[in-house]
């Protein structure tokens, strides 16, 4: 049976604002495949405002966040089939400015969303109204637990098997998704130790629960680990990769866990790695009964909802801290914009930020902020 078009549903195609959407916008597009995200990604400036079909909802982005794997993604990596010119950005909130006759049913003009879908670095992104998220309002910190906080959450569940007493190492842990495994690790009675760069990390680190911190551009991370914890960590969060997965695998207890979020350390190089010393792998599993595990999002999709709920729940009983880094103290001050999606990226591999790093993308309209 062929869909009948209602037209007179056409009020749903204006601005909730009263203005009418515009029929041009700004976004973001990968026009080469390269890990450098500058050489890679192109500013268009004049891109048709998309419309959605029965199903959808078209959100106008007011924050938009910033994965390590914007680069794998702008690289290639991760679908070798698709070729540019393609969409980026994985993760936005905003505002439902239109929608189609069936996603009406859920929605309304107005809604504030979130969701997770290839695509956000625009200024207006259509969303099927099935993966939207309902949200009580748009704020930068719901964005944080889109895909950090559901990373750190799931991971951890799934493959961490978290009790009591555990030791629990995480790497980068002041960073998006680092932040939350630290969290998350506490509220299962764990011993949380979280690596990271400065003093400052350090601090923020000890203010959401960290038992001990260690700042490996000063301290010996492999002795610290060797002289405090003899006996190993139970498990270990880890999104490093290269020699830092080295020294966590060499830090493991009888049968502790590594689980493997990601490797940033080697997403800049042509082949996005940076070498470890994997010969030795078996032997020194074997030696422990130790495992390491990967644990890629997309494929834990069918528990994504749930997750979701349950930290959108810890956050408004401020049972969670969701820290948002949007630029302040970099040199060229706050991300406002998506001309400023390129220094967000640059300044999350360079180990800047305390948090995830969120882009806010401000409106001519009133934007209710």
């Amino acid at each position: 049976s062929r869909p009948i078009l209602d037209m007179s549903y056409s009020r749903h195609f204006l601005d909730f604002q009263g203005s009418s959407i515009p029929s041009s916008m700004k976004k973001l597009m990968v026009t080469k495949l390269s890990q450098n995200f500058r050489e890679a990604v192109t500013l268009q400036q004049d891109a048709p405002v998309p419309l959605p079909g029965d199903g959808d909802l078209l959100v106008r982005n007011r924050f938009v966040g910033i994965n390590a794997s914007d680069i794998n993604y702008s690289a290639g990596r991760y679908d070798a089939s698709v070729k540019p010119p393609f969409d980026i950005g994985f993760e936005g909130v905003g505002d439902v400015v239109a929608l189609g006759l069936s996603a009406s049913a859920d929605y309304t003009v107005g809604q504030a969303v979130a969701y997770v879908k290839a695509g956000s670095f625009a200024e207006y992104t259509v969303v099927p109204a099935r993966q939207a998220v309902p949200l009580p309002s748009v704020k930068p910190e719901f964005l944080t637990l889109m895909v950090s906080g559901a990373t750190a959450y799931l991971s951890l569940k799934e493959l961490g098997d978290l009790s009591e007493g555990k030791k629990v190492l995480v790497t980068a842990a002041a960073g998006g998704t680092g932040q939350f495994a630290v969290q998350l690790a506490k509220k299962a009675k764990c011993h949380v130790i979280g690596t990271c760069s400065s003093d400052e990390k350090g601090g923020f680190l000890k203010s959401i629960g960290c038992d001990h911190t260690i700042n490996y551009k000063t301290e010996n991370v492999e002795s610290v680990l060797r002289k405090d914890y003899p006996e190993g960590v139970d498990v270990v969060y880890e999104s490093v990769g290269g020699k830092m997965f080295d020294l966590a695998l060499n830090s493991l207890a009888i049968k502790g866990r590594l689980i493997v979020i990601g490797f940033i350390a080697g997403y800049q190089n042509p082949t996005g790695l940076q070498p470890i010393k994997a010969e030795l792998l078996p032997a020194k599993l074997l030696k422990k009964s130790a495992s390491v595990r990967g644990f890629f999002l997309n494929h834990y999709l069918s528990d994504y909802k749930m997750a979701l709920k349950q930290l959108l729940e810890m956050y408004e009983r401020r049972d969670l801290v969701c820290e948002v880094d949007f630029g302040d103290m970099s040199p060229e001050g706050k991300f406002t914009g998506l001309e400023s999606v390129f220094r967000a990226v640059d300044y999350m591999y360079m180990g800047k930020n305390i948090g995830k790093i969120v882009v806010e993308l401000p409106h001519s309209v009133n934007s209710k902020l």
